[in-house]
């Protein structure tokens, strides 16, 4: 099919106003939040309903072009990331929240839906939506689905999908299905739960059910600043050995705090080597006890100072230096890798210091922020974007956190999704035959391979080789025109 037939095809379906071409334009989709991976799509659709996804999604089939799915853009992973040769299909236009139906508890909603503005709907009744990225102003419903997002409340709460009763999905031949229902543990194969988290390569949420939770009847926010990084990571290692479950348990070293004062004047406790937040939320009586029991671990550890917010306007001001801190590290260099590892919560002093010793070795700065709780590291790699040694040794530092964090039995995401920037790790933590399996299971999705092609996994495959065991040797392989990897 000629480009401009394509374009009448898309044009007949969205109207002109919703097909974009111009090149000043395209520009706008050429990446996610991970600027580090940019691409100019070929065309970007907006669709404004599920019908007229599905009708996209049939014509790239038809027509043999990949297309990925993409909502705020503010994806960590290259989750998003564009093809220069297919289709962005963007659903910000798909802003509607349906139902909020309190008595059930559920909320639907459209994937364009900000995460925020779910809370907002269920404010009034006392109810909000739990999964918190720090994005949640502007990231919407759909990307989080896709990448099975957490945020700073999610040591408590869970991740996106212990909230997700169902979800309405676009499939990838352009059927529109329904995965979960009306009850809370459906019978037969999770095909929900398999949807969620696997960043857009299974298909396109188009309506998304969510569980609404009754807002605590008490919320106390504390931080408590340490004079090193190493006892505020034995302050949380020793909190969860206590039993105890803050809603939130968030960590930043110096230069994170630098960049936050600098940015937005968080009056954090100056000297702090390291500052720890701690949100404890629940019945009045149970608060005040568990409270207690952080503050006085706390100073067993050797915090040099405690505050504890004494309403909602101070714990405002307690999280606006967190919520604030990767855009924050632009002041401190002109780019940055923030990456997204796991460790078990016992290794935390172990992994900062080997970090430590990466940013002296490397001479790269490293900001360190994160979801102490579940040992979920968000370390930001500084770098002069302008300098192709610095680019280089930011990301040589970067993917030694990541191999540290395999090393020390974690993982290469905690929330951020694999993407493509960190396809090439997977094969450290999975072996072939696992992945082989994932590869089995996204192809009985997408046989033809064109949603969100080049995501998740590592050097794909030769064109034209099926899933599971390589048998025998690839022609392209024996010929020297291609390497197997």
């Amino acid at each position: 099919m000629d480009p401009q037939r394509l374009m009448s095809a898309f044009i007949a379906c969205l109207g002109a106003d919703n097909v974009i071409t111009d090149p000043s334009r395209l520009h706008t989709y050429a990446c996610d939040g991970l600027t580090a991976h940019a691409a100019i799509p070929g065309i970007v659709v907006l669709p404004e309903t599920a019908q007229q996804v599905a009708q996209v999604v049939r014509t790239c089939v038809q027509h043999e072009l990949p297309y990925v799915a993409r909502g705020s853009g503010t994806g960590l992973s290259g989750g998003a990331l564009p093809r220069s040769d297919g289709v962005l299909i963007v659903t910000s236009k798909m802003r509607r929240i349906i139902d909020v139906d309190i008595d059930e508890r559920l909320a639907t909603v459209e994937p364009g839906v900000i995460n925020a503005d779910i809370s907002a709907a269920g404010a009034a009744k006392g109810f909000f939506y739990a999964p918190d990225p720090s994005s949640q102003q502007i990231c919407s419903i759909g990307g989080n689905v896709a990448e099975n997002s957490g945020g700073a409340h999610c040591l408590k709460y869970g991740f996106t999908v212990n909230h997700v009763r169902a979800v309405e999905v676009v499939t990838a031949d352009g059927d529109v299905v329904n995965l979960g229902g009306d009850l809370a543990d459906p019978l037969g194969y999770d095909l929900r739960g398999v949807f969620i988290g696997s960043e857009g390569t299974l298909g396109i949420a188009t309506k998304v059910t969510v569980r609404l939770t009754p807002a605590p009847e008490t919320v106390v926010t504390s931080l408590a600043a340490f004079a090193t990084v190493d006892a505020a990571a034995e302050c949380v290692s020793r909190i969860i050995a206590e039993g105890l479950v803050p809603a939130a348990m968030e960590m930043m070293d110096a230069l994170a705090i630098e960049a936050a004062e600098a940015a937005v004047a968080c009056d954090y406790p100056a000297g702090a080597e390291a500052v720890l937040i701690v949100e404890v939320d629940g019945p009045a009586v149970e608060v005040e006890n568990e409270n207690a029991a952080v503050a006085k671990l706390a100073r067993d550890c050797g915090a040099f100072e405690i505050r504890e917010a004494a309403d909602a306007a101070e714990r405002a001001a307690i999280w606006k230096g967190r919520k604030s801190a990767f855009a924050a590290v632009g002041r401190l260099a002109p780019a940055y890798i923030v990456q997204d590892g796991v460790v078990p919560r016992s290794r935390l002093p172990q992994i900062l210091a080997a970090i430590a010793e990466l940013s002296r070795a490397y001479g790269i700065s490293v900001a360190n922020v994160f979801h102490a709780g579940d040992g979920n590291l968000h370390p930001l790699v500084l770098y002069d974007d302008s300098s192709q040694q610095q680019r280089q040794r930011a990301e040589a530092v970067s993917a030694s956190i990541m191999n540290l964090c395999l090393e020390y039995g974690g993982s290469i995401t905690g929330e951020h999704g694999v993407g493509v920037d960190k396809a090439r790790y997977m094969s450290a933590m999975f072996s072939a035959d696992d992945l082989d399996t994932m590869q089995f299971v996204r192809a009985a999705f997408d046989p033809t391979g064109l949603c969100n092609p080049g995501k998740i996994f590592p050097t794909p495959r030769l064109c034209g080789e099926a899933p599971g065991p390589r048998k025998g040797v690839h022609p392209l392989v024996e010929s020297g025109r291609a390497d197997l990897w």
